[in-house]
């Protein structure tokens, strides 16, 4: 699982700081920030409803704006990346539009970020948050039956990890397949080599122990009855992106097997940022394959 070379720190650093290798990363912030406020004020939405208790424990609900005489539209939950110690819920707002407009209830949530918590405990947030919604978007249109989870970056990290959740033992409400499938764009499955990143090892604060806890990729995909009852998990990155963003990517399918990552591709000409824009472009295989998640086809 570990990383191929010897960790050498400025190599690390070249492969994992995504704002230094694509040097007009603030423009994709801004437009996304500006793209987010018009969806917020267009969309009919729940905003900052709590899911928990502590810090940053809070999501957006947007509910399907076209149904298909489906009762119940299908939920996208988007977990938004950042090296799980940067942006928020309300920069993403924007991938909303998309969706809705065919049919579906989208999630956006927040967690609170390193260092003031550790990988692990946000990953907690994170099945807290997707209680929440088994729980309660029913009464928001969306259907507990039919939740997928889309992951970006660090997001791409605890979608896959949710994947493995064994819910059953973190509340007994929880259905085992909580989770029906994922995508995950350029998802880290592998957190050995962040341990020694110098740009974010002082804010992750990486143990062994952590590593090993929150490495999906170190996390045996075996379940009892059908393999298929959780469904499946996407892997896809930027054609552009660094060598070990690929890695990464291939990395999930060698470990899980292709019958539980049946989708592992680089996306041509895309970096770590454009990679999410295409999300929403209609027409563009990313988009595609999420429309296919959510059987929006």
């Amino acid at each position: 699982m570990n990383s191929p070379t010897t960790p050498d720190p400025a190599w690390l650093d070249a492969q994992y700081n995504n704002r230094a290798l694509v040097p007009d990363h603030g423009r994709y912030f801004e437009r996304w920030a500006r793209d987010s406020a018009v969806a917020r004020e267009r969309l009919p939405g729940l905003l900052n409803l709590a899911y928990g208790h502590g810090a940053g424990e809070t999501l957006d609900v947007f509910p399907a704006q076209r149904r298909d005489n489906d009762p119940l539209a299908p939920v996208l939950v988007f977990i938004h990346g950042g090296y799980w110690r940067s942006l928020d819920k309300s920069d993403h707002s924007f991938l909303a539009p998309a969706f809705v407009s065919q049919g579906a209830c989208v999630v956006i949530p927040n967690y609170a970020l390193c260092p003031a918590v550790t990988i692990p405990q946000i990953t907690l947030q994170m099945v807290e948050a997707l209680a929440w919604v088994h729980r309660h978007i029913a009464v928001h249109g969306g259907d507990p039956r039919r939740i997928s989870v889309v992951g970006h970056s660090a997001g791409g990290h605890l979608a896959a990890m949710l994947m493995v959740c064994e819910w059953e033992r973190h509340a007994p409400d929880l259905p085992p397949d909580l989770v029906n499938n994922a995508l995950s764009i350029s998802g880290v499955f592998d957190l050995e080599p962040l341990r020694h990143t110098p740009f974010l090892k002082d804010s992750l604060r990486l143990t062994p122990q952590a590593v090993r806890m929150a490495s999906p990729a170190g996390l045996p995909k075996e379940w009892p009855d059908a393999q298929d009852e959780r469904g499946v998990l996407l892997s896809v990155a930027g054609g552009s992106e660094s060598q070990e963003f690929q890695r990464q990517c291939r990395l999930i399918r060698e470990a899980w097997g292709e019958a539980s990552v049946p989708v592992c591709e680089l996306l041509p000409g895309l970096n770590h940022f454009s990679v999410l824009d295409a999300l929403v472009q209609p027409g563009h295989r990313l988009h595609h394959l999420a429309r296919q998640l959510l059987d929006l086809t």
